[in-house]
């Protein structure tokens, strides 16, 4: 079908807001854009005439064929739409109900977020909407921020919302200078892409330089916004930390007060049903109540909030290696002998056996008594002392005279007891 000014007119009188009619309109303006001048103009000037829920669907029929032009690379109604847009957008949000006028900034927002327009058209639309609402008496939140959030802003966040506002923007004008930036630097330094002449290369390098500069100063406003945003939000967590400890001690009081109550009430339906006289039931209200110390009329608490005592980081002493109660070391041996023992034992003299050879009865009666061994290692002098072995006395070891072997001595043993009178001649010669 060819186009027409009157054909175009009656598409767009016919216009709703489904989306089947919205795209069908668009196709058909898509395939007649060598005429998108002549369109984008008596697009705007039904937008001007419309009724405000008119101007909604041609705002939606708009995003349609921008954001399809954008997707498909034709640029021909992009440039018909950029020099018209701010003032048609202002055009339908003007004089539009609170609920219309919401859904054409959320419009806005996606031409915002898919950088559909240059950055400075973007941004006409913007202060264009927000001269609209300074004019209102209930003003709508700036453009970028929540778009299905309430104007109404507790007051709590009255501090920060200005701050966070200033960040939103701040994004607006950084994620497209951004955005350019990078796919210029990318192009230009692909190897890919053949290098043009010089002058020409030059020329590319030096606005390469300008778009990076662009970028750099937006994401550093970016970086201020938000550096004032986070201290806006540091001082309001303090300031609720500081309620919310007042908060949990005026909880603490309540809790007290009721339980104390609660003991109250008890003791009087107690006193009612043992029959006590209102006398005494009057005095039982009367006393004072049982409401643990520490906590003040105020609701604040003293003893409850009170910080806790912190053990010290001092270690304790460390005990000494040698535990109480060691054995003394040995002495070191002088050359000298050590004293003898106070309380010696006495010798007990044991008469030999008959048969057994002769022993002297010194030495017979140590070893009879029990550590005889060692007494008399302490009464001698040492073998080893030499010339010297003389000079605590004379010495009085004897040695054992040996008259016989080992086997007859231990046989003698035997023998001497009469415990083997009367065995037989075999065994006894076998012993």
């Amino acid at each position: 079908m060819a186009f027409t000014e009157d054909g175009l007119r009656a598409k767009l009188s016919s216009l709703n807001e489904t989306q089947d009619s919205i795209s069908t309109v668009g196709q058909w303006i898509l395939f007649h854009r060598r005429h998108a001048d002549r369109i984008a103009q008596l697009w705007m000037q039904r937008v001007k005439e419309s009724t405000p829920s008119k101007r909604l669907n041609l705002i939606y029929l708009a995003n349609e064929i921008t954001q399809t032009s954008k997707i498909r690379k034709k640029e021909e109604f992009l440039r018909a739409y950029e020099p018209i847009i701010a003032e048609s957008t202002a055009a339908a949000y003007k004089g539009s109900p609170p609920e219309i006028q919401g859904k054409i900034r959320r419009v806005v927002e996606v031409w915002r977020q898919r950088v559909i327009f240059q950055t400075a058209i973007q941004t006409q639309i913007e202060q264009a909407i927000d001269e609209i609402d300074k004019t209102r008496s209930s003003r709508k939140p700036a453009l970028g921020g929540s778009l299905f959030s309430s104007s109404s802003i507790p007051p709590e966040l009255t501090p920060v919302a200005p701050l966070a506002i200033s960040l939103q923007k701040a994004d607006i004008s950084t994620k497209p200078a951004l955005a350019t930036a990078n796919q210029e630097y990318e192009k230009l330094t692909d190897p890919k892409n053949p290098i043009p002449s010089p002058p020409m290369h030059a020329a590319a390098l030096a606005a390469l330089v300008k778009k990076l500069n662009i970028a750099e100063g937006a994401v550093a406003e970016s970086m201020k916004a938000r550096q004032a945003l986070i201290t806006g939000l540091e001082k309001l967590l303090e300031t609720n930390k500081a309620t919310l400890a007042t908060e949990e001690a005026q909880k603490i009081s309540l809790v007290v007060r009721k339980k104390a109550i609660e003991s109250r009430k008890v003791e009087i339906e107690d006193a009612i049903l043992k029959g006590m006289s209102a006398a005494e039931t009057n005095r039982i209200s009367a006393a004072p109540l049982a409401v643990p110390a520490g906590v003040r009329s105020g609701g604040t608490s003293d003893a409850l909030y009170e910080r806790p005592k912190m053990e010290e980081l001092t270690p304790p002493p460390m005990e000494s290696f040698t535990p109480v109660g060691s054995p003394r070391a040995d002495p070191v041996d002088d050359g000298f002998f050590p004293k003898p023992a106070s309380n010696p034992v006495q010798p007990v003299v044991v008469s030999a056996p008959p048969g057994i050879s002769a022993i002297s009865a010194t030495e017979t009666a140590i070893a009879a008594a029990p550590g005889a061994d060692l007494l008399s290692s302490l009464t001698r002098a040492r073998a080893d002392d030499g010339a010297n072995g003389d000079a605590y006395g004379p010495s009085t070891h004897k040695k054992r005279k040996m008259s016989r072997s080992v086997a007859e001595d231990e046989f003698a043993a035997f023998a001497g007891d009469g415990d083997i009178d009367g065995i037989d001649a075999d065994v006894g010669g076998l012993i």
